[in-house]
């Protein structure tokens, strides 16, 4: 005999006061990935002091676009601890889409600042891991938007589709997500970042971007988790 319901393998086996536990960790870790991306633009936006040169404004809208937009658009559909005052999915979604369009214009604007002081002083371009990375962050920032901007057009899609799409998006969401996690680490080895941050401060701002990507990646990789059948 074959039973249609489905479930999630997440949190199975567990008992009443493992569950309520489990619950409650997953609520903590939600809400202090929230306050370390607001903190960490923060301190960015202190350290880079924005105004003083044209490189200034890079650090800032980077950490604005990617630590705390990119973050809290995909924090938001977590059922822990989000502060998203919509509880609809729909009103969800637009914050969502607000969101990652602050992350796009700040990305592009701290790219354009970042050409702009380099062509200035006249460094070379792309001559760093982390400018390399910061591209590759981008184009699939890029995708993961054309695939978002899909999911907006359910009729031309078609019903078959949808799925699959989401999927994508998902996918290439947590993938541009743990590029620009990967990049953001990747500044604080620059001559700036080091000259400006030293000491055990530095370890720091090295270990505050991770927690956040591990917070964001179990919410995407449960929320996508293959469901199964029970068989009976």
């Amino acid at each position: 005999m074959r039973s249609d319901v489905e479930y999630s393998p997440v949190g199975e086996g567990l008992g009443m006061r493992e569950y309520w536990l489990y619950a409650w960790m997953r609520r903590v870790s939600v809400l202090a990935a929230h306050v370390t991306a607001v903190g960490f633009t923060t301190l960015m936006a202190i350290l880079s002091r924005p105004g003083t040169s044209l490189f200034s404004w890079h650090p800032l809208c980077m950490s604005f676009g990617f630590c705390l937009c990119m973050t809290e658009g995909i924090l938001l559909f977590s059922a822990e601890g989000t502060p998203c005052c919509f509880k609809s999915r729909k009103g969800k979604i637009r914050v969502h889409w607000v969101l990652q369009a602050l992350m796009l214009v700040a990305t592009c604007t701290g790219l354009a600042f970042m050409v702009a002081s380099k062509n200035v002083s006249e460094r070379p371009h792309l001559a760093t891991w982390h400018s390399v990375l910061g591209m590759t962050t981008l184009a699939a920032t890029l995708l993961q938007a054309a695939c978002g901007t899909c999911l907006l057009l359910p009729k031309l899609l078609g019903a078959p589709l949808l799925p699959r799409i989401r999927l994508y998006h998902a996918t290439c969401g947590l993938v541009a997500y743990l590029l620009a996690t990967i990049t953001v680490m990747a500044s604080m080895f620059t001559d700036w970042f080091q000259a400006t941050v030293k000491g055990a401060m530095w370890y720091g701002f090295v270990l505050l971007p991770l927690f956040p990507a591990l917070v964001v990646m179990n919410h995407v990789t449960n929320t996508f988790l293959p469901k199964k059948k029970l068989m009976m």
